[in-house]
């Protein structure tokens, strides 16, 4: 029966942001893709509460790279490229911003976390041009399988399978797998455990 209902809500949700579809698509062809999205998932992160959730979902399910149905999208949350992918039992807190990321199967992204798209969204060169003139360089970050990046958390590079990263730590170089990190820059504090750290444990209750 509850997932009959969620089916049913999955269905409206497709049917309600047909409007916000066909607008992102019109603005597309104006605009670029990417900025279109942005402002497209502006307006619908505004949404609170579980009708939030499903009809962002749905309408990344048609913009993005990929949007797996059991992934969670929360409030205020904004996303700048199309190449996102999200997957399966992806959570991702409210507030956050998203670049060109792939999430992997049941990470956890806390409030107000930022993935960029890589280390050189922006030009570092000289000051005899502008900022807007200086080449810049994306590159797809990915965010491993079961991974916990804690609240306010910055992150610029790869994030390995079973990994921690604490709150508020900006992460410019990969972090491995099955690793604690912390700090800005981020580094690595200790291994984890399998299946018994307590850190872990104490996160998800």
């Amino acid at each position: 029966m509850r997932e009959t209902l969620k089916g049913l809500a999955r269905a409206v949700a497709s049917l309600a942001v047909l409007p916000a579809l066909v607008s992102y698509h019109l603005r597309a062809a104006v605009m670029g893709s990417d900025r279109a999205l942005e402002g497209s998932t502006q307006l619908l992160a505004l949404i609170p509460g579980l009708p939030g959730q499903y009809l962002r979902r749905a309408f990344l399910a048609h913009t993005i790279a990929g949007c797996h149905p059991t992934a969670v999208i929360s409030f205020g949350t904004l996303f700048s490229q199309t190449g996102a992918q999200i997957d399966e039992g992806v959570y991702v807190g409210a507030g956050c911003h998203l670049g060109l990321v792939h999430i992997e199967h049941h990470a956890l992204l806390g409030s107000g976390v930022h993935v960029t798209s890589g280390r050189h969204t922006h030009g570092t060169g000289g000051t005899d041009s502008s900022k807007r003139d200086q080449e810049s360089r994306r590159m797809l970050v990915r965010i491993g399988a079961n991974v916990w990046i804690g609240n306010a958390a910055v992150i610029m590079a790869d994030v390995g399978a079973n990994s921690i990263v604490g709150a508020g730590a900006v992460v410019t170089k990969p972090i491995p797998e099955s690793v604690v990190a912390a700090g800005v820059p981020a580094r690595i504090l200790r291994r984890r455990e399998a299946r018994t750290d307590p850190l872990m444990v104490s996160l998800r209750t």
